[in-house]
């Protein structure tokens, strides 16, 4: 895959975790499903929004649109909320399930955990699997998505350690 199509893999996939790049367009996988949009060269207008909460695609007339949650918001209304410290989450559950439980503030699939945490998708994998054992986190099918959210246990612990 050239280097500035992998960028834009990257940067389109980032914006939420149901969105998959296909050669050709883009699927969206929540619920409802949109499905495969397919660009066919007419491009796509990206719209941060603070007023989704899910992911918008218009379809014609308009241009290709994805609305999408802006990131960051919570610094334009007053004080951010101290990053919690995965500090005494590490020495519970090791550095690398800890950063898997800090990373799940939202819905995310094993591949767009590997990809933003830098790891092997078969180590995140595995790692999900034991956390999910342990009653930390749930999953759930979203389109061919897989993906992984904190439990009320896996919330509580992650509150406790900042």
């Amino acid at each position: 895959m050239p280097d500035s199509v992998r960028r834009w893999t990257t940067t389109i996939e980032s914006l939420h975790p149901s969105i998959d790049w296909r050669p050709g367009g883009i699927e969206i996988g929540f619920f409802p499903p949109v499905g495969n949009i397919r660009l066919a060269g007419d491009g796509l207008l990206l719209i941060p929004s603070v007023f989704v909460g899910n992911i918008a695609a218009h379809r014609r007339p308009w241009p290709r649109t994805l609305v999408y949650p802006a990131r960051g918001t919570a610094a334009l209304w007053g004080e951010q909320a101290t990053v919690p410290q995965p500090d005494t989450l590490t020495a519970l559950v090791g550095r690398a399930r800890a950063r898997l439980l800090l990373a799940l503030d939202a819905p995310a699939s094993t591949s767009h955990l590997a990809r933003s945490l830098a790891m092997a998708p078969g180590a995140v994998g595995d790692h999900l699997a034991i956390l999910r054992s342990a009653g930390l986190l749930v999953r759930a099918r979203s389109g061919r998505s897989v993906l992984y959210r904190r439990t009320p246990l896996g919330e509580a612990l992650v509150a406790s350690s900042g």
